[in-house]
C-alpha cells in the first residue's frame, strides 16, 4: 500500500455524500494491477444495510468496466480533489477499450493488500467487497420519468459492496 495513504474508519468520512458522488464524481475501478479498467460515475451512494457499511454504484452492461466488476469480487471508488476534474471527465468520455487511460491522464495505479486497484492521486478510496448485484427492471420504476434515462433500454446493474477498507491522504 502507498505510504501516503492512511486507513481510517468509514465513520470518519466527513464529506457530504451527495456532493462527493453527485458533484465531485468518482472513479469505479475493478480488476488487477495487470489488467483493470476504470470509469467515472456520478450515481451511487453510501449507507448501512444488513448491518454492514456499504457503497453502491451502477454500471451499464455496455461499459468496458462492467466486465471487470463482473469478474472481480472487489471494486474501488476513488475520489479526487477538484484539480483532477479533467481526469474524471476523460475517464467518463473515453472507453478503456479504445485508449490507455493511465497513459492519457497520468493516473498512477496502486493496489491494496488484497489486490484491488486504486489511484495514487486520489484523496479518498473505498475498497468494496461485492455482496449483492441486481439488474434494474423498468417494470419497477414508480416514477415514469426514470425511463427517460434509458432511451437505449440499457438498464444498469446495481452493485452493493461492503466497505472493507477506507484510505485517505495522511
Amino acid at each position: 500500500m502507498n505510504e501516503e495513504f492512511q486507513p481510517i474508519k468509514v465513520t470518519e468520512i466527513t464529506d457530504n455524500v451527495f456532493k462527493l458522488i453527485g458533484s465531485d464524481w468518482m472513479l469505479i475501478t475493478a480488476g488487477t494491477l495487470h489488467e483493470f479498467n476504470t470509469m467515472t460515475a456520478s450515481w451511487g451512494g453510501m449507507g448501512v444495510l444488513w448491518n454492514k457499511n456499504i457503497c453502491w454504484c451502477v454500471i451499464r452492461p455496455h461499459r468496458y468496466t462492467y466486465r471487470f466488476v463482473e469478474d472481480s469480487d472487489r471494486f474501488t471508488l476513488s475520489f479526487f480533489e477538484e484539480q483532477h476534474r479533467s481526469i474524471l471527465k476523460f475517464c467518463g468520455a473515453k472507453s478503456g477499450r479504445d485508449v490507455d487511460k493511465m497513459a492519457a491522464t497520468g493516473l498512477t495505479a496502486r493496489e491494496t493488500e488484497t489486490g484491488a486497484v486504486y489511484f495514487a492521486q486520489a484523496r479518498l478510496v473505498l475498497e468494496c467487497r461485492k455482496i449483492y448485484i441486481h439488474d434494474l427492471d423498468p417494470a419497477n420504476f414508480l416514477d415514469a420519468s426514470i425511463n427517460d434515462k434509458y432511451p437505449e433500454k440499457d438498464y444498469h446493474r446495481l452493485y452493493l459492496g461492503e466497505v472493507v477498507r477506507c484510505l485517505t491522504r495522511g
